[in-house]
């Protein structure tokens, strides 16, 4: 493996004795491990590259790099000045190449790591546009569910997106209008549910609520999720489906008050339940 790397430095321009420090200290790793050094080392001291120059001629040869000058005389040397140029030369052509190719490695690398840091960055994009469907799918759940309680139990559906209020006459001072009401329910097995929902919903809403998510007859409960109305995500249900649950009343412990059908259509401001209250859930009387 080591031949192999060395071969594979020297066709990139590195001088060998170099590559071959490379490998040593990098552990005879591999190329890619020999090339970094390399490129991180290339402003060292060049004392230990190839300078692999005859130190004499052929006396039937010519100067290295040079024309056919004719015969030399015995035991004629070349001018030592014009070797030593020969020398720097050769040295400074391999430099140029191998910082070359360092360079072109370098943006090599540059243009991996942005390629990666686009990809990831699409891929981030893609996961929250899938998000939002998988969110808007469970709000359109939620709405035809209401729609569809509503329908069953004779009450008119809360509109999905109601328009905005109009300005409110001027209060009295020290009277405050809530927009919104944070309702408890608490079921007879002792859990609680809490959800928020506007102040001139009907109590059907809280009722409706209550039946998307309290336990069925497998005793396995829903899970709700503080927030606007609508955004909570449907709970789990009993294998009996939405016809298995009982039918239930609900009514407040202080004032003790038990809400009636025509309750079911007013608004929870007027019902006294803003901008809090704790609803209790007891089974219907009569069933």
């Amino acid at each position: 493996m080591e031949r192999g790397a060395l071969e594979a430095l020297a066709e990139m321009g590195f001088a060998p004795r170099r590559a071959q420090k490379a490998l040593a200290l990098t552990g005879n790793r591999g190329v890619e491990a020999a090339m970094d050094w390399l490129v991180a080392h290339e402003d060292d001291d060049s004392d230990d590259d190839d300078t692999d120059v005859p130190s004499r001629e052929l006396t039937t040869g010519g100067h290295r790099g040079g024309g056919h000058r004719g015969p030399l005389s015995a035991g004629a040397r070349p001018a030592p000045e014009e070797e030593e140029t020969q020398r720097l030369l050769a040295a400074a052509g391999r430099e140029r190449e191998r910082r070359r190719r360092g360079q072109e490695l370098a943006r090599l690398r540059q243009r991996r790591r942005e390629e990666e840091q686009r990809r990831a960055a699409e891929e981030r994009r893609r996961e929250r546009a899938e998000e939002r469907l998988a969110r808007q799918r469970v709000r359109e759940k939620i709405e035809r569910d209401k729609a569809e309680r509503a329908q069953k139990f004779g009450t008119s559906p809360a509109p999905a997106e109601p328009p905005p209020p109009a300005p409110a006459a001027p209060s009295p001072p020290g009277k405050r209008e809530y927009e919104q009401c944070r309702i408890q329910v608490r079921l007879p097995d002792g859990r609680a549910l809490t959800q928020s929902f506007r102040a001139k919903e009907p109590l059907a809403a809280v009722r409706l609520y209550v039946e998307l998510h309290r336990p069925t007859g497998t005793g396995t409960t829903g899970t709700g999720t503080t927030g606007t109305t609508g955004t909570g995500t449907t709970g789990s249900t009993s294998p009996g489906g939405p016809g298995a649950a009982e039918p239930f009343s609900l009514r407040t412990a202080f004032p003790r008050r038990l809400f009636t059908e025509e309750d079911m259509e007013k608004p929870l401001q007027e019902l006294g339940l803003v901008p809090s209250a704790v609803l209790i859930v007891a089974k219907k009387e009569g069933t």
